[in-house]
């Protein structure tokens, strides 16, 4: 598959129609007027598996011949899009394989492991991950899903985009946050096809900060895997990834620990819905006042909410 193109994406859609959600689109009075805009919130922490990526899991998991479906479906991931691809392969009826970071939050290896997937553990370096998938793929003869490397996933990702612009238009800004880069080039993709003069601005971690160097370099800038409390942005961006975000992506902002946590808990406390730190950083960057976007009409994707409710950082 080449890269996605419009119809892609709508094909995307309705090939992932019956086995997601359209998740709500909300607003919130308080946080309008705290970041003098205003906010239209795409949750998709209400989705199945509780993150937007079983978009993309299920677009490439279906995409699959039979023969190749056959063999199962192998990753490696922090949380989020193992627990979705497992998911994906419990509705075709197929093996996954998911390798896991030890130190990987509880909540989300229990949710890989409800979901059916044979968890394989690994020390917490994008060196340990791969190397422990590539051992897999080998053993089974599976295919692997990247999280954000691969067009399917990135044209499921983008569905979400989709339903936001349908259902909110005139949007100035859509905001998402930054990790491989699946979720930030999807969108661009969305938005940029049915709302050429909206802007897509992606922001992630200070201490996870690689899109924004890569951007600076003009290079992908590799991950040391941060510690952050936004456990689900530590990848560094992909091949397929990094030259949509050139081309669509405005500008990628960077927020401190402490900024997202504060947006995570007012999320909490004024929306009263739960979300994880990686779904905070775009809100984050609002508060914190790090883009002058006063007046205008923004989307955020919410991307999930795994919050380890064990572990919280307040």
């Amino acid at each position: 598959m080449s890269e996605p193109t419009k119809n892609d994406l709508k094909e995307a859609s309705e090939r992932i129609n019956p086995f997601v959600h359209r998740t709500s689109v909300l607003t919130c009075s308080t946080l309008n007027q705290m970041c003098e805009a205003e906010l239209f919130f795409k949750c998709e922490n209400f989705q199945r598996t509780g993150s937007f990526k079983i978009r993309g899991a299920a677009n490439a998991v279906f995409s699959l011949s039979d023969e190749e479906a056959g063999r199962g479906v192998a990753t490696h991931s922090s949380g989020n899009h193992g627990a979705a691809l497992a998911f994906a392969a419990h509705l075709r009826r197929i093996k996954a394989y998911v390798v896991m970071p030890e130190n990987a939050p509880e909540v989300k290896k229990d949710a890989v492991a409800n979901y059916g997937a044979q968890i394989i553990f690994c020390k917490p370096t994008i060196e340990a991950r791969k190397n422990s998938c590539t051992g897999v793929i080998k053993r089974t003869g599976a295919t692997f899903i990247s999280s954000h490397n691969d067009y399917h996933v990135i044209a499921g990702a983008g569905t979400a985009a989709l339903e936001l612009c349908e259902k909110v238009g005139d949007l100035d800004v859509v905001m998402a946050p930054v990790g491989g880069g699946g979720l930030i080039s999807g969108t661009a993709l969305a938005v940029s096809a049915i709302s050429p003069k909206t802007d897509i601005i992606g922001v992630e971690p200070k201490k996870a900060d690689f899109a924004f160097r890569s951007l600076k370099a003009g290079k992908i800038i590799p991950s040391d895997y941060p510690d952050t409390v936004a456990d689900g942005l530590r990848m560094p961006l992909g091949s397929l990834t990094f030259p949509i975000i050139q081309r669509y992506v405005k500008e990628i902002l960077t927020v401190s620990e402490g900024e997202i946590i504060t947006a995570m808990r007012r999320t909490w406390e004024r929306m009263k819905i739960i979300i994880e730190a990686s779904s905070a950083v775009p809100l984050a960057a609002l508060l914190a006042g790090c883009i002058a976007l006063a007046g205008k009409r923004i989307g955020i994707i919410i991307s999930g909410g795994n919050a380890d409710l064990a572990n919280l950082p307040w």
